[in-house]
């Protein structure tokens, strides 16, 4: 199996996190997911059922968004205290390819299967 180089892990986290931060910020959100700024999606009457929709659509997005998030910074956790790549369930050793792919994977192959 191969090993897993954590800086070049640290390096890819903290790109994603700095994306997933610009995202956040377009949609007028801070890191917490809270609104920075009143959220304009129109005030006509007609269109109220509109906005409404698209409103509670954008908060979906920043939801997730933040979910996301704080995969990334639980990985970046991992990575300074030296348990990044350890499967959360079995203990043993994440692919490195499934890391690679998904750099905030907890589990490894076979335990994400069963559960």
């Amino acid at each position: 199996m191969t090993t897993v180089d954590r800086a070049k892990a640290a390096e890819a986290l903290q790109a994603e996190r700095a994306r997933l931060v610009h995202q956040l910020e377009e949609l007028g959100a801070d890191e917490t997911g809270d609104l920075t700024g009143e959220m304009d999606f129109g005030d006509a009457f007609a269109d109220a059922a509109a906005a409404t929709a698209e409103r509670t659509e954008t908060m979906g997005i920043i939801d997730n968004l933040k979910h996301q998030l704080d995969d990334v910074d639980a990985a970046l956790a991992r990575v300074e205290d030296g348990t990044y790549g350890t499967c959360e369930s079995c203990g043993e050793q994440i692919s490195a390819a499934r890391l690679e792919f998904r750099p905030m994977s907890v589990k490894c192959v076979n335990c994400k299967s069963e559960g």
